[in-house]
């Protein structure tokens, strides 16, 4: 059954218990002039479902690895911080293309499932090692384009929130 039938029945509590979501990034904090407008985002996820940020750090020797031994190491460090019952979504640009309505339906459908949580992964600055490939439940694409990193979390941190949004058919999305 749909969570939206229940969007004015249930309080907005009942939606924190359902499962998390967790907003994985490899590399640097976020940028001082984006934080302000992730943090704003984020926090408006948490009317919906618990949400925090993982920014992973690479590795100390990040220099002097060649491309595919640092997505390598950064795999390793990635990977071992998830469960076997997390619900991976790696944010790559060969990844599905899908609209706003279609994340909330993706969203619905995991909560359906009764997913505890969900990791987005966005990778290092090469990417990700064919390991978190093949770890992914499902590879998303926000766009055919390249951006930077943090352009990607305040996207990523957007998307969500509209999403949860969508759920609730609540007035911030317009179709």
């Amino acid at each position: 059954m749909s969570l939206s039938l229940y969007s004015n029945i249930l309080p907005a509590s009942f939606y924190l218990y359902l499962m998390k979501i967790l907003l994985c990034s490899i590399g640097k904090p976020h940028d001082a002039t984006l934080k302000q407008a992730i943090e704003d985002f984020t926090k408006r996820v948490t009317n919906y479902f618990p949400v925090e940020w993982q920014i992973i750090a690479p590795p100390k020797n990040a220099g002097v690895l060649s491309e595919n031994d640092l997505k390598k190491s950064e795999a390793a460090i990635f990977l071992q911080q998830l469960s076997k019952d997390d619900y991976l979504v790696l944010l790559d640009e060969r990844g599905k293309n899908i609209s706003s309505p279609d994340l909330a339906t993706f969203f619905q459908q995991r909560a359906n499932e009764s997913t505890k949580r969900i990791v987005f992964l966005i990778g290092g600055a090469f990417g990700v090692d064919e390991t978190v490939f093949t770890r992914a439940n499902f590879i998303w694409s926000l766009s055919k384009l390249v951006f930077p990193h943090m352009i990607v979390r305040l996207v990523l941190a957007e998307q969500v929130y509209r999403a949860c949004s969508i759920i609730r058919n609540e007035k911030y999305h317009h179709s």
